[in-house]
């Protein structure tokens, strides 16, 4: 694993749902933590992870985030838990592009 990385210098990684990039900083067996970016009007279908605890730390945008039944207009600096085996989407509802470090914890 390196010990220090330059995001800038890192390809982006096209994610398999349209609209959504990522650029893989840590990828470890227990976790892991990305930099995604959200292209405006772009949405990450509601889905679950049974077997980790995903994290949201908003950098840039104003993204919608839902959490089991619970809608979140997120800003820059919010912080978002992700329990596991619970339901949750992104959703970039704006003009603009989100920026975003998504993180994981395998329980």
């Amino acid at each position: 694993m390196e010990n220090y990385i330059k995001p800038n210098l890192l390809n982006w990684q096209n994610t398999k749902i349209k609209g959504f990039a990522s650029k893989q900083l840590i990828d470890l067996p227990n976790g892991g933590l990305k930099l995604i970016k959200v292209e405006p009007n772009s949405v990450y279908p509601l889905h679950n992870h049974p077997d980790k605890t995903e994290f949201i730390y908003v950098l840039e945008g104003k993204p919608e985030i839902i959490i089991g039944d619970q809608q979140h207009q997120g800003e820059q600096e919010d912080f978002f838990i992700l329990p596991q085996a619970t339901i949750h989407s992104i959703i970039n509802n704006s003009d603009a592009l989100c920026m975003l470090l998504v993180g994981a914890i395998k329980n």
